[in-house]
């Protein structure tokens, strides 16, 4: 394992990687990004106690070298958007909106690109679990789908774990890569951050 920074073990270099974030960690939590071979590849850390989410991504835990900044662009907004700007070139990659009412029932973000035109959504696996996972018990894994112009093209599920909730993030079903993957990191991010705070 390293902690060198190469484009090669950026987070979005992977198709196929692990994302956990620790329970504990409840007033400023922090985000692990592993490779399938156990590698780390990514580092984020919320800050505590903003009235506008404010999240970094690192390549380690030095925090040394900023990958991804994630911001909100309103206080305490329950369908707020949240731009994805690229810290080396400080350019807007896209955006990620969750849709607000209905995401209690099932959840569901929107995929914008840079322009904040709709290219896709994040959707949570049936409605029927989702019914039972807020009404009946919550130790029932989500699984989120990935769709881009109407394809689906990957998935994150959930390998439940109470003290390190865990997603499974595939990407392989997108070889062309229409979802940058800047982005999807950034949608797991946020699924670990904001859905897990609503669990």
């Amino acid at each position: 394992m390293t902690n060198a920074y190469s484009p090669a073990t950026a987070p979005f270099a992977h198709d196929r990687f692990l994302a956990r974030r620790k329970i504990f960690e409840l007033f400023s939590p922090k985000f692990y990004f592993s490779d399938e071979l156990g590698n780390a590849i990514g580092f984020c850390k919320q800050k505590a106690f903003k009235l506008k989410e404010d999240i970094r991504l690192y390549t380690d835990q030095t925090m040394s070298h900023e990958l991804l900044h994630i911001r909100a662009r309103k206080i305490l907004d329950f369908s707020s958007a949240y731009d994805v700007i690229d810290s080396a070139t400080q350019q807007q990659v896209g955006a990620l909106k969750r849709r607000g009412l209905k995401s209690i029932l099932k959840d569901e973000w929107v995929v914008m690109d840079s322009l904040d035109q709709d290219i896709g959504r994040i959707v949570e696996d049936s409605t029927a679990l989702a019914l039972a996972r807020r009404f009946v018990t919550d130790l029932i894994p989500q699984k989120f789908r990935f769709i881009v112009r109407g394809h689906e093209v990957g998935t994150a599920a959930q390998n439940w774990n109470f003290f390190a909730p865990k997603l499974s993030v595939d990407l392989t079903g997108d070889p062309g890569r229409e979802l940058d993957r800047r982005l999807a990191i950034a949608a797991v991010i946020l699924l670990l951050a904001i859905e897990g705070r609503q669990g």
